[in-house]
């Protein structure tokens, strides 16, 4: 398994499973069966409501011996309506709760933006905290108290372009180590990642092999990343899947992946990645791919009478 260090020792598997729209019935088996294939990376968030079913899962692997506890390294996500000091604990104390876990190893705020307690996604404005309601060095003050208590091993961002990364690092006392974007070889975030790599953040890549359904649902007019002819002639010169392709060049760069699936085949083709070693012509085909294309663009944050603009989400140069 491929590693990502930090500077106390730790090391972060470069892939791992992501859990977003992942069934409670479904992610049970998922993590299970990522665990048994060798996966020791488990991506979660609060808000994907299946964070219950993935504790039973790590609970079992772990009681019967499958794992140990200091061998997995587990993500969860600070959900949008607990940004204010009094609410980022108790957030943290569910989600452990749920994990069935005594810590994390990596917690992250999910997105720079706030809305009100038990709000999930907005639908107006009154569902919306402004900066000056919910100031993201508060919230962030919090996280650091989460390090204090070792209920977070390391703490981090997501969905930070560079000026928020910026506000979070002038006045922290502990500095976010990771941030979690959407990455793939359609948004390959050079400026995002440039800054990460100078001030020492892990950059991890959600939705790393683009997001087809948003294609298929109309959220986005964007081509198919997997079905990329220069992605296929790649994957045929290494008898490979466009999906290991694009995990293995993800890892080559540096940044982790976190492929979401409950599909037994493919979290086991995922896995391959790892097998899978580019040379320096692939990546500069892979580098002038068409794009950039954002599957995640984020609009219930800008829509509905929000305070912020996308600005507040996304590097305006990429």
């Amino acid at each position: 398994m491929k590693r990502l260090k930090f500077a106390n020792g730790d090391t972060m598997p470069a892939l791992g499973l992501g859990t977003w729209r992942s069934k409670p019935n479904e992610v049970y088996e998922a993590v299970l069966h990522a665990i048994k294939t060798g996966y020791r990376h488990i991506d979660c968030a609060h808000v994907y409501k299946n964070e219950k079913e993935i504790g039973d899962a790590l609970n079992r692997a772990i009681s019967e011996g499958w794992v140990k506890r200091e061998e997995l390294w587990i993500t969860s996500k600070l959900w949008n309506d607990s940004h204010l000091k009094a609410d980022v604990l108790p957030a943290m104390e569910t989600t452990l709760k749920n994990l069935q876990l005594d810590y994390l190893d990596l917690y992250l705020v999910h997105w720079p933006v706030a809305i009100k307690k038990g709000v999930d996604f907005p639908s107006g404005p009154g569902d919306f905290l402004t900066y000056q309601d919910a100031p993201l060095s508060e919230t962030w003050m919090a996280m650091e108290t989460l390090w204090d208590k070792k209920l977070a091993r390391h703490i981090g961002l997501s969905n930070f372009n560079t000026q928020k990364l910026d506000e979070i690092r002038k006045d922290a006392r502990v500095q976010p180590e990771v941030n979690q974007v959407e990455l793939h070889p359609y948004l390959p975030q050079e400026k995002l990642k440039a800054y990460c790599d100078k001030n020492a953040i892990w950059l991890t890549g959600y939705g790393p092999l683009g997001a087809a359904y948003r294609v298929a649902n109309d959220e986005v007019d964007h081509p198919i990343l997997l079905e990329d002819e220069d992605l296929k002639m790649v994957a045929q010169k290494h008898q490979a899947t466009v999906a290991q392709v694009v995990l293995a060049w993800g890892m080559k760069r540096g940044t982790s992946v976190v492929p979401k699936s409950t599909n037994p085949q493919r979290i086991t083709e995922n896995f391959g990645a790892l097998q899978i070693s580019l040379d320096e012509a692939d990546m500069e085909v892979i580098q002038n791919l068409k794009g950039p294309f954002r599957y995640t663009p984020g609009p219930a944050w800008v829509d509905n009478g929000s305070p912020y603009s996308y600005s507040d989400l996304w590097e305006e140069n990429i």
